[in-house]
């Protein structure tokens, strides 16, 4: 009788291992959604970046520097910023994310396809994803990774999509990975009709302790590492909507990069003044309009006049060295 009970917890242990998810993209079943797709109607239009470590063992290497984080906002293909190990980026969206019919957002990663690689697997790295409906409040996809646990991967190390999931990065570009919120448990912290922030945080993928971090079912993450170069880590590209709700607008919750935007509304003539904080006195300031068109760039400091804007929607996007915040602003006749 043991041994028959033995024997049902082997098979079932068998069977819970070779589980599959959607493979790569390219390949029948896939789920990999492409930057051109229709389904996606809208794009990212703020961020606030806090940047991880090349290499979290070896600190003295510094944080990863590759890509340029005004290259988030808008489609995916205008370039990358590595987050480097454990670094986080916080999406804002000018129409909250909406819990829809089938996946709700997508995220894109610049995963590629090593031509000396069995059929299938792909250089690629992850993030867990999480999103907020207040910005305080923040809920992780269920992720899910069937990779070995055993041989650490090395820095370029390959991995299969069928063996993730609910994991940002499984898909090479230009094809991004889609979340849908009906993945996460209804509570009354998260608004699914009204999300607003959504947050990428770097799998540092380490087997190693204490660097190790686990999926949902307490399997360690196995990912390239580790990554000692200035494009360390997850590589975002941009945060594609597929369901939003149009009834809301964006409103930065940043309070640590707060400004004052006056008057908002405004006249076509107006001048419009920008006042920082205590905590953003010094920095670059940048306009643009929902199409992401620059109309202004230039240095911010504790307080800046804004002139020269014809009728339309405007963003205004300040950065300083604790990230960067958005507000609206709307010029009329």
């Amino acid at each position: 009788m043991l041994r028959k009970v033995l024997l049902i917890i082997c098979l079932c242990s068998v069977v819970d291992l070779s589980a599959q998810y959607a493979p790569q993209a390219g390949i029948a079943g896939t789920t990999a959604i492409h930057r051109d797709s229709s389904i996606i109607k809208a794009w990212a239009i703020g961020y606030h970046i806090q940047r991880g470590w090349q290499h979290c063992a070896d600190t003295l290497l510094g944080k990863a520097t590759a890509g340029n984080e005004e290259s988030i906002p808008g489609k995916a293909g205008n370039g990358i910023l590595s987050l480097g190990d454990g670094g986080v980026a916080e999406l804002h969206v000018y129409h909250p994310v909406k819990n829809g019919p089938g996946f709700d957002f997508v995220i894109f990663e610049n995963g590629f396809i090593d031509q000396s690689l069995d059929t299938g697997a792909a250089y690629l790295e992850l993030a867990f994803v999480e999103v907020s409906s207040d910005g305080v409040n923040y809920f992780r996809f269920p992720s899910s990774s069937l990779t070995d646990t055993i041989n650490q991967l090395g820095p370029f190390g390959a991995l299969r999509a069928e063996k993730l999931n609910n994991l940002a990065g499984k898909y090479i570009a230009p094809f991004g990975t889609p979340f849908n919120l009906d993945d996460l448990p209804d509570t009354t912290l998260l608004n699914k009709d009204a999300v607003t922030h959504i947050r990428v945080v770097d799998v540092v993928g380490s087997l190693q302790s204490p660097y190790t971090q686990l999926d949902a079912a307490g399997n360690k993450i196995n990912d390239p590492w580790p990554t000692p170069f200035p494009s360390s880590g997850f590589d975002l590209d941009a945060l594609g909507i597929i369901h939003q709700n149009t009834t809301i607008t964006y409103s930065s919750t940043a309070e640590n990069l707060s400004f004052n935007l006056y008057p908002n509304p405004a006249k076509k003539n107006d001048a419009i003044f920008i006042e920082g904080t205590a905590c953003l006195t010094a920095g670059s300031i940048k306009v643009t309009d929902i199409s992401g068109k620059v109309h202004i760039q230039e240095l911010f400091h504790s307080s800046t006049q804004l002139s020269g804007l014809n009728t339309g929607l405007y963003f205004v996007h300040i950065t300083t060295d604790a990230g960067t915040t958005v507000k609206r602003l709307v010029v009329s006749e």
